[in-house]
């Protein structure tokens, strides 16, 4: 008899995607369907990338280096020394997205069984990177009653193991929309410097902060260069997610040269997403400048009127285009459905992504969504209306 693996049975399905055969039943049915369950930017992707691809001479569409192209490489140590962080082309590895990278680093630096402590929610996908190579999540709770602060040192130190090979987090945050305090950084890299730990940073978010907020980036911190890993990629910076371009960055020559055995098994990251990602990196100050205000003001109106909806609670995402909302329901899953399968307002309705599958522990998040403010203000108002209208007629039967 043919058996699947347990590996296969353990692995998640993504609460981002999961819910997107109901949302195509319901396209069929005419009905219109805001995603706010996805981080996918309406933002224009840079054109010069377009065209880079457009104008290339190719005539062989063939493999690069599996460290990825020098040329971008390279493009990435300028784009870093502009934040007064020095690194060398030999630092960086170019990856199919920021998905890869992080299968990379925790196939290179954890062993089946070992631990890794992640403050939740997290991104979702973290719950199947970990089954994928084996490996347990060690939750640490952040709540929505706090905007979901970092917990204490001493919480963190509870939970540390023999077993425990780092920590990693996401900042600014998805799905919180949570941008750590340099003084919260100071905090994680005391302790694994302490305990002699990696320290993972998802740093895809970095330029979108809002309200004062400023990003740190662990590749600031010369004291631990040997235990800091950053992820990082173009898909949100450049509203490029279909390019599949990310990277690691570390200064561990060790932990490099294992995660490049990883990279020469794929091969090599596809070529033509780095002839684009190469020409992104050379826009301007004004182009962050525009999209930063734009997320802003959609976060400035998706806050707005999720707060008017009676029995709403929404932390205040001050990075990132997130939010966390806890809502009046019992099962935030059964209202996503819901929303999708028997509800629609003015032959229109919304998919949001349950917040259940941002946590690793059980029963976390139930009666929470994520929301991703990446569509125009007069959208997300329509979607705040029908979200409204939505809760009213389902809270009847609830």
């Amino acid at each position: 008899m043919l058996t699947i693996s347990n590996k296969g049975k353990l692995m998640p399905e993504s609460p981002i995607r999961k819910l997107v055969p109901f949302a195509e039943k319901a396209k069929q049915k005419g009905v219109k369907v805001f995603h706010l369950n996805i981080g996918q930017p309406d933002i224009e992707t840079p054109p010069a990338a377009i065209e880079a691809v457009r104008n290339s001479k190719i005539k062989v569409l063939a493999y690069s280096k599996s460290e990825g192209n020098i040329e971008l490489r390279n493009k990435i140590c300028n784009y870093y020394s502009k934040l007064d962080i020095k690194i060398n082309n030999s630092e960086v590895i170019v990856t199919s997205g920021a998905s890869e990278a992080l299968l990379f680093t925790l196939g290179s630096i954890m062993d089946p069984s070992e631990e890794i402590i992640i403050p939740e929610p997290f991104y979702a996908n973290y719950n199947g990177f970990s089954v994928a190579n084996g490996v347990n999540i060690i939750p640490i709770f952040s709540s929505i009653d706090n905007n979901f602060k970092l917990p204490k040192i001493e919480d963190f130190e509870n939970l540390i193991t023999e077993k425990t090979k780092g920590i990693l987090i996401c900042n600014p945050n998805n799905p919180t929309g949570y941008v750590y305090s340099r003084d919260e950084i100071k905090t994680l890299v005391e302790i694994v410097k302490k305990h002699n730990l990696f320290l993972i940073a998802d740093e895809v978010y970095r330029e979108f902060t809002y309200e004062n907020a400023c990003h740190t980036s662990i590749l600031e911190f010369s004291e631990i260069q040997e235990n800091a890993i950053v992820i990082d990629s173009v898909s949100k910076r450049y509203s490029m997610c279909g390019a599949r371009i990310g990277c690691i960055i570390s200064k561990n020559a060790e932990f490099i040269s294992t995660a490049m055995k990883f990279a020469q098994a794929r091969l090599s990251p596809p070529t033509l997403a780095q002839i684009a990602s190469t020409a992104a990196m050379d826009v301007g100050e004004e182009y962050f400048d525009s999209v930063i205000n734009e997320y802003n003001e959609r976060r400035k109106t998706l806050i707005k009127g999720l707060n008017e909806i009676p029995g709403v609670k929404v932390s205040i995402p001050n990075g990132a285009f997130y939010c966390v909302v806890e809502l009046p329901v019992k099962n935030s899953e059964n209202f996503a459905k819901w929303l999708l399968e028997d509800f629609s307002l003015n032959n229109e309705t919304i998919m949001v992504a349950p917040a259940a599958g941002f946590y690793s522990s059980l029963n976390m998040g139930e009666n929470q969504v994520r929301i991703a403010y990446v569509l125009n203000q007069s959208d997300l108002k329509t979607c705040v209306n029908i979200l409204k209208n939505g809760l009213a007629e389902y809270l009847k039967n609830d």
